[in-house]
């Protein structure tokens, strides 16, 4: 069999520890076989984006914007042990802020739906999509440990020298400062992709934050969708049969668990970053879940929504077998590979993405599964494969079709 061409290049970010093996397997068996791959590599992994002081993370968001197709397998955010693990010069910063910023997108995460994986929310009955804005808030933060006693102030300094400042707290000893920013161009961004998917795909589309406490920062975020759907929206959304509202984020929490799903919840940085993890574990696990940035522009990157898998990775080491679960790292290359297809017009490897995400999903369906799977399926006498065996099992299925 011929592989199939690609005319154009995706941008492949390489990661850390689990998905690092699991991203390696995935091409040797799943995707060189079949197609001509090409791809423009960037190394993500903690230690190469440390050799680069993590220009290497700025350069592949930049070809992101070039090729306007990348997939990104799980990377590291060090914190103090990891500094400390890999001889960090610095603690360098999220790779996802760093490229989600450089993007200005918004990221869509929906569940990967399987018959005998039921959600624990017995009344979810659709897939519930999280639309999480990509920029700024607690991702672009600056932080201070406070030493001592003094007073901690907020000042604005404009480009004539004019300032606004505002006392945050008089410190009577030790403690820690945060400071977060947005822009209104992003925000803007944000609720205007937000709109575009709802009507897509439609869904009805809920936002939430805290607006009762956050009365300037959060309320900034209210009143820029309200703004924006009432000039540009209202009018399609009611053409199209859906719904725009507002709620408070604890309201919208009380809500999500009594609705039958369906519908898509869009949240500031760190809500979206939170819940999307509680939706996907809600929905049977942190990999089975899609992810992807989708910039204004009309950039897109893909990505499981899970992390690197640390505890199975140092079992891996030790020569341990693993039996981790792949999907969510998958359906990113599928992803990007059917995005790829369809902007370049090669039918072929959209084809293929979308068969190689039903042998996938048929696998589980024939009771084929990992262990985080086989906790929790409502099938009966599954077998439990390890890391490598289920990625061969989805190819015997794919060949089979």
């Amino acid at each position: 069999m011929d592989k199939i061409k690609m005319t154009t290049p995706l941008v492949e970010m390489d990661g850390d520890e689990m998905t690092r093996i699991l991203w390696k397997m995935i091409k040797d068996e799943l995707l060189l076989p079949y197609i001509d791959l090409k791809t423009e590599y960037y190394d993500l992994g903690l230690e190469h984006r440390n050799e680069t002081n993590d220009q290497v993370t700025i350069d592949s968001a930049e070809a992101t914007k070039k090729y306007g197709v990348a997939v990104k397998c799980a990377t590291i955010t060090p914190n103090a042990a990891r500094m400390t693990e890999y001889n960090l010069k610095e603690m360098w910063k999220s790779p996802n802020g760093t490229i989600r910023a450089a993007l200005d997108g918004t990221v869509f995460r929906a569940p990967i739906i399987v018959k005998g994986i039921e959600p624990c929310v017995k009344n979810w009955e659709k897939p519930i999509t999280l639309a999480r804005h990509a920029y700024g808030d607690v991702y672009k933060n600056t932080e201070i440990k406070v030493p001592g006693a003094g007073k901690a102030e907020l000042v604005f300094t404009a480009e004539d020298g004019t300032e606004i400042r505002e006392t945050i707290h008089n410190f009577t000893g030790p403690g820690i400062l945060q400071g977060i920013h947005n822009t209104d161009k992003s925000i803007t961004s944000f609720a205007k992709a937000c709109f575009n998917y709802a009507l897509d795909t439609k869904q009805d589309l809920w936002f939430a934050t805290k607006d009762t406490i956050s009365k300037k920062y959060d309320h900034n975020f209210k009143d820029i969708f309200q703004e924006i759907y009432e000039k540009e929206y209202a009018k399609k959304f009611e053409e199209a049969g859906i719904e725009y509202f507002y709620t408070l984020i604890d309201d919208a929490v009380a809500r999500v668990m009594k609705a039958k799903g369906g519908f898509i919840w869009a949240c500031k940085n760190y809500d979206g970053d939170v819940m999307s993890d509680m939706v996907s574990s809600a929905f049977g696990s942190l990999a089975m879940m899609t992810s992807v940035l989708v910039s204004p522009s009309g950039v897109y990157e893909y990505e499981a929504a899970h992390g690197t898998v640390q505890r199975h990775y140092y079992k891996h080491l030790k020569g341990e077998e693993t039996s981790t679960n792949s999907v969510a790292t998958i359906f990113a290359w599928t992803g990007a590979l059917r995005k790829r297809g369809e902007l370049d017009g090669n039918k072929e490897l959209m084809a293929f993405a979308d068969k190689l995400e039903k042998a996938t999903i048929q696998t589980i369906e024939e009771g084929k599964m990992t262990k985080d799977l086989a906790l929790i399926t409502s099938l009966k006498d599954v077998t439990v494969l390890n890391s490598e065996n289920f990625i061969k099992a989805i190819r015997e299925t794919f060949e089979k079709m």
